[in-house]
């Protein structure tokens, strides 16, 4: 039974869903210096996987089903893609900074909508990915030396994701999202775990060598990342996607005020007008893909993510 529409209720979550996953970004940083990012990719997939199942076995309206098996291997695969891109990332660039490049994605989405699915695109449309460009731009500053080769991370990432929006789009109305969630889970610990296990990681050493509070910082950032995307869902029973989409950037704002928390780190004042003119592009890209995908079917909640994890 769909949720009474409630705005603020929707934007509500999607700000905690955004803070979630800045969180969690600001999390995989500090615990890169005390243990292996590969270990705590796979945790946050493995967590993922393991929280859903407990969700599908309790749900009384989705199931275990895949209706396209083919997709969701593609879309976890690229969601895997995106995610190790972020974790290993972070640990070269301030969380600011990378979170802002990363929120290209709907710009990029549309250059992918123009190219490879030939979709018309207004000339408003592409002046915000001129401009979401500019505002990168800005950000790294190339030639400046600031971050150097490191920004091939949150490129590489932005690209991987642009690539899982245009095929959920395509698909997601095909799938429960909850089911799908617990596939994105499946897949990306299931591929990751022949990586960890060869990998010269000693697993057991370094369980035995963390601390709790290490040992805890690992699995928060399984619990934000599964928790975020759970969120979204719910949001989007509460108010429509068009409404929520531009308030995802309040993950920008709120990388920034981690990074200076648990680093001291302040972008300096040309990174922040670089934030602002991707968040304003970026944002009001989000919300025209949207408007136009929903005035053509109904938005599935998948359809909808916008959000790095």
């Amino acid at each position: 039974m769909p949720h009474q529409q409630r705005p603020t209720l929707g934007i509500a979550l999607v700000v905690l869903m955004s803070v979630c996953f800045a969180g969690m970004d600001t999390t995989v940083k500090y615990g890169g210096l005390f243990l292996p990012v590969l270990l705590m990719l796979w945790v946050r997939y493995a967590t993922q996987a393991l929280a859903m199942t407990a969700w599908l076995a309790l749900s009384s309206t989705a199931g275990f089903r895949a209706a396209h098996p083919k997709f969701q291997l593609v879309r976890g695969m690229l969601l895997l893609g995106t995610s190790a891109m972020s974790f290993f990332g972070v640990q070269h660039m301030p969380v600011a900074e990378f979170t802002a490049i990363v929120m290209l994605t709907p710009v990029i989405v549309t250059m992918l909508a123009a190219w490879v699915l030939h979709e018309r695109v207004s000339p408003l449309r592409w002046a915000l990915v001129v401009g979401g460009f500019a505002g990168a731009l800005i950000i790294i500053r190339p030639g400046s030396g600031l971050f150097g080769w490191a920004v091939l991370f949150p490129v590489a990432g932005t690209l991987c994701y642009a690539s899982f929006q245009v095929l959920t789009s395509k698909l997601s109305a095909l799938e429960s999202p909850y089911t799908t969630h617990f596939y994105t889970g499946a897949v990306g610990a299931a591929v990751l775990t022949p990586f960890l296990l060869a990998s010269p990681i000693d697993i057991p050493a370094v369980l035995h060598a963390a601390s709790g509070p290490h040992l805890s910082l690992m699995l928060c950032v399984g619990l934000l990342g599964t928790f975020g995307h759970l969120l979204l869902i719910l949001a989007l029973g509460f108010a429509p996607t068009s409404t929520l989409m531009p308030f995802v950037y309040v993950q920008i704002v709120s990388a920034a005020f981690f990074g200076w928390v648990a680093f001291r780190h302040v972008p300096d004042a040309f990174a922040f007008v670089g934030m602002a003119v991707v968040a304003v592009c970026g944002a009001a890209s989000a919300w025209l893909n949207v408007r136009e995908a929903s005035s053509r079917r109904p938005m599935s909640p998948l359809a909808a993510d916008t959000i790095t994890d």
